[in-house]
Order: structure tokens, then sequence, then C-alpha cells
């Protein structure tokens, strides 16, 4: 289930400024406060409770970051979970196998394979 977006209670550009504070605090190995936001926890327990098939941690979430930073681009008023972002990645690995593949695009599926 995404998160919902309250316009009430969410300003965007707070909730994107505190995602990339959370993301980077998650890979720097250190939680530096005691307080957070609803949405952060529940964020917090989809990635502890994310399978990712054997990658490092740090490269998942460094490309889990970048995603949210392209849907923020595209729109999206709250962060996706790190279990959606997964899901699309296997999505799209497992609908697009039939045609030529970019750079990135190549990336992603040496990804994937790693995730199964």
């Amino acid at each position: 289930m995404p998160l919902v977006y309250n316009p009430a209670v969410h300003d965007i550009e707070i909730v994107h400024a505190q995602f990339n504070r959370l993301i980077n605090e998650l890979l720097k190995g250190s939680i530096q406060r005691n307080t957070f936001q609803p949405w952060e926890i529940e964020l917090l327990l989809d990635i502890q409770s994310a399978d990712l098939g054997g990658v490092s941690e740090k490269e998942m979430l460094k490309r889990y970051q970048k995603a949210v930073q392209r849907a923020y681009d595209k729109g999206a008023k709250m962060p996706m979970k790190m279990t959606d972002y997964l899901n699309s990645l296997k999505a799209k690995r497992n609908g697009h196998l039939d045609r030529p593949q970019s750079p990135e695009e190549e990336g992603l599926r040496k990804l994937n394979a790693a995730l199964q």
C-alpha cells in the first residue's frame, strides 16, 4: 500500500528533504535523531523487511533514492516504498526481456538477476 499524501500535513519539498535525510542516515549507518514522522517509520519498516536478494544494502539504498528522485521529478508527492521499487524492477525485467537494452537498462537487468 503506497504512502498517502495529505496536503494539510505534508509539504512535498519538506517530505522530499526528510526522505533524503533518512536515506543518507541509513547509508552512513548512523541515525542521529530519535523522532520520526509516521511515514518515515513505515518506510523504515518496509526497508527492513525488503528482500534484497543478496545485493548490498547500501547499493540498493542508493538506487532506491535515485528512483524516488525520478518519481518526484515526474510529480510524485510521497516516496514509494522500497518493496514497491523492488517489485517495479522485477516487473520491468519480466516485461522487457525481448527488446534491446540501453547500458542503464542492462545494469538494472544485472541487478535484478542478483535479486533472484
